[in-house]
């Protein structure tokens, strides 16, 4: 019995430490991990909507019906589009991208920001490949009637290529919700 709870004394102890390093490793890096993050999404949302310098953030209750996929959607101050931040599962987990959209409802380009999707199949869509920045520009002046045979898909990565041209058609349908 005295050695049982000899180990469970030891155990805590070393659980405790750990925790505490843990949480001071995480004091030190979150910082310099969210300026990264917020860099990434603003050049995401600069080679999505380029003719845009600054963004005005809209009320979520505007597309509230788009709160499954949408995270966020912003309008160009200077009137020349939206840009729509969504979220929405791959073929190996969530993808997250920004979609612009013009002033006249059509996509003015695409960027994804975070994915885990396979290597050499489904990340091919966010790499800066000559295939990966041809899937992303075959998006360029489609509609919310986009389907897969509308674009330059992905050999191999049929269900990244689905899953982006849903995403977009959701983010364009959204932005057009708004009036």
């Amino acid at each position: 019995m005295k050695k049982v709870l000899k180990l469970t004394v030891v155990l805590f102890l070393i659980c405790a430490i750990v925790a505490a390093v843990l949480g001071e490793v995480n004091a030190v890096t979150i910082g310099p991990i969210t300026a990264r993050e917020r860099e990434k999404t603003e050049k995401a949302y600069k080679a999505v909507l380029p003719y845009a310098d600054s963004f005005t953030a809209v009320d979520p209750a505007q597309f509230e019906a788009y709160k499954s996929t949408i995270d966020k959607i912003s309008t160009a101050d200077n009137g020349a589009g939206h840009v729509v931040e969504t979220t929405f599962s791959g073929a190996q987990g969530s993808i997250t991208m920004a979609v612009g959209v013009d002033s006249d409802g059509r996509c003015a380009g695409i960027s994804i920001i975070k994915h885990s999707e396979t290597s050499g199949l489904g990340e091919v869509a966010a790499s800066a490949s000559e295939r990966g920045v041809s899937f992303r520009k075959s998006f360029i002046g489609k509609d919310e009637t986009i389907t897969i045979q509308d674009i330059d898909a992905i050999t191999g990565a049929t269900i990244t290529s689905k899953a982006v041209t849903g995403a977009v058609a959701t983010a364009i349908e959204a932005v057009k919700a708004l009036g």
